[in-house]
């Protein structure tokens, strides 16, 4: 029997994050709100009304770095001690605590916004010969003034911001906070299950009917709160649709574009060449698996077993910082430093427990370190996990080192481009050093089903789904619990065909992601792995300068996703980058079957030397 989750107050502090570093107890939180909120007050009073040439303009965006990087670091000490432990009463009333006091604070910084669009582009251009450190945010004022809407109806938005944007958190309360799931029993056993024990362990299950069952019991809790998931999520895109319109753009897609600088026709390029093109790669994979299986069928439940699971070691939390540190040494001692503090200092919040979020995230709040939280099953896929998210916390680490906070982030766009680089770096030095064919599947194995199925199959699957929602929402057609399940459940037939037989109950997979409340986010990590396939092939083949790829990471948000790809020779004009990467995962699977013959016939004469000598 599986065991149960054990409470937050029961797991190793030593293997939990320090949110004290950003402040050191309770009281100098709160008391760092109450400054903040008066601070805010004073800036108001000093400014509002003034910001009508280019050296007020400055002066206030100056002043407005240091609110901004307060306004970070009080969000990251609340939210983050929530996505640990969400079911904790002192965690929910300090975050709505939090959200109440940054509502007003918004209310009362409203006016910076309203007031820098009110003037002449001829100003704003004179503003920026002012500051260059102030160029990227007047850029974004110019570039949102076609859009802007009166002053009156904005401050209206902004009062209401906790409404409008009340639908992420209310998911995140449901799934992780009320939703409680059934056990199940297998051949007598009984067998706990819960979001954490089903994505982090059951999924990977090597017992047949123990994955499949969970599966099902899985899925058939998602579907008694179907319903009420989809009329929240409906109110989210309701919103967006009210948002698109109110400021003049033609298409909801448009709207959530805007501020990742690129067209539709890029998140569309990722989508149709990966559905059509990745898919019969993935396809093929699957029957590898269900070969050397020996599986009756290849369903839906089967997707995510490993290779060989009977090699696959199990990997310690100290372990796993050494073989981090040998993967990514290509990259240098400096981003190795930041490894060894990740460790060092407590970034990481490793373990599963009740209430805390699921999957993995890094958040790095300006001015401080970052914070990983990941869910560790001591298996290989976890440390691809943690790598991934120091990928994050190494850009934004050099980023906020190097930048003013208004130029740290870049566009969703080339968001994932550093995390998935660091997946595949570390792929990449464990297929160089492996010693034998076993080693040597594994490994390709853990690529294939860990970084490009996650990033680039999972993902794309929720892009392609949140094409066919938007669609309908620009169409104004309503949407149901119905509608949302017919829409996924068609997505992923359509990319695994006959091979993989799909449940209806897969339909039901939009309500385990909260990235459809992050607007156009899915399709972003398949693009990033596009970057990343390329940046880390140019480094481990010798034609790119690993300190190349570090100046991109330093230089944050200050170009554009073309211009960043452009510094370490990648050319997103183009859909070159994306069929290289697909290319490059057909042959990691070739590789695997090529090596799985070569195993077998090993192993085969190794039978034949046995029984006949």
């Amino acid at each position: 029997m599986k065991k149960q989750l054990p409470k937050r107050s029961e797991v190793d502090v030593k293997y939990t994050w320090d949110v004290y570093t950003i402040f050191k107890n309770e009281e100098s939180f709160n008391q760092a709100l109450i400054d903040l909120k008066q601070q805010v007050l004073i800036f108001k009073e000093k400014h509002q009304g003034k910001l009508k040439n280019p050296e007020t303009i400055n002066q206030a965006i100056d002043e407005l770095k240091d609110i901004q990087g307060k306004l970070v670091r009080i969000n990251a000490f609340s939210s983050l001690q929530a996505s640990g432990e969400s079911t904790d009463e002192v965690n929910q009333m300090r975050v709505g605590r939090t959200g109440l006091a940054f509502q007003e604070i918004s209310k009362n910084l409203t006016f910076v916004s309203i007031e820098l669009k009110e003037n002449s582009v001829e100003t704003l251009n004179d503003a920026i010969k002012l500051s260059e450190d102030n160029k990227l945010y007047i850029e974004d004022v110019i570039d949102e003034k076609n859009h802007a809407l009166h002053p009156e109806v904005e401050k209206a938005i902004q009062s209401l911001s906790g409404v409008i944007n009340a639908p992420y958190g209310t998911y995140n309360r449901f799934k992780l906070a009320d939703m409680k799931f059934n056990d199940f029993e297998v051949n007598g056993v009984n067998y706990p299950n819960s979001f954490t024990l089903f994505e982090n362990e059951y999924e990977y299950d090597n017992h047949t009917e123990v994955r499949r069952k969970a599966y099902e019991c899985f899925y058939s809790k998602l579907g008694e709160y179907q319903n009420g998931f989809a009329s929240n999520y409906y109110a989210h895109l309701l919103k967006e649709k009210a948002m698109s319109e109110l400021r003049g753009y033609s298409s909801v897609v448009d709207y959530l574009l805007h501020d990742q600088k690129v067209t539709k026709d890029l998140m569309d390029r990722q989508i149709d060449v990966i559905m059509r093109d990745l898919s019969p790669v993935m396809r093929k994979y699957a029957r590898v698996l269900k070969e050397i299986h020996g599986l009756d069928k290849m369903t839906y439940a089967d997707l995510k077993i490993a290779i060989d699971p009977e090699f696959e070691p199990k990997v310690s939390i100290e372990s796993s910082k050494d073989m981090l540190l040998e993967g990514l040494s290509i990259l240098g001692d400096e981003y190795l430093e930041i490894v060894r503090r990740s460790f060092d200092e407590r970034w990481i919040d490793f373990p599963q427990n009740v209430g805390k979020s699921t999957g993995g995230f890094c958040s790095s709040p300006y001015g401080a370190n970052s914070f990983i939280l990941i869910n560790w099953n001591g298996q290989m896929d976890e440390v691809m996990v943690l790598a991934h998210e120091l990928g994050h916390a190494g850009h934004f680490q050099y980023a906020n080192k190097h930048q003013s906070i208004f130029n740290t982030r870049p566009s969703l766009y080339f968001i994932e481009a550093p995390s998935t680089t660091n997946e595949l770096i570390m792929s990449r030095t464990l297929d160089k050093n492996a010693k034998d064919l076993r080693t040597k599947r594994w490994i390709k194995s853990v690529m294939i089903s860990r970084t490009y199925y996650h990033n680039m199959v999972t993902h794309l699957l929720e892009a392609a789904f949140q094409r066919e929602v938007y669609k309908k929402i620009d169409a104004k057609e309503p949407i149901s619990a119905n509608v949302l399940n017919n829409i996924k459940l068609n997505v992923i037939k359509n990319f695994w065909g006959d091979e993989v037989e799909i449940p209806v109950y897969a339909g039901l997979t939009w309500m385990r992601q909260p990235h459809y409340f992050m607007g156009l986010y899915p399709y972003t990590y398949s693009a990033g792995l596009t970057i990343g396939t390329e940046v880390s092939r140019k480094i481990f083949e010798g034609e790119l300068d690993p300190t190349r790829w570090i100046d991109v990471l330093k230089a944050g948000g200050t170009k554009r996703p073309f211009d960043l790809a452009r510094m370490v020779d990648v050319d997103l004009s183009t859909e070159a980058p994306l069929v290289n990467t697909i290319k490059f995962i057909d042959e990691a699977v070739e590789e695997i079957i090529a090596i799985t013959k070569s195993l077998k016939q090993q192993w085969y004469f190794s039978f034949c030397y046995h029984v006949f000598k």
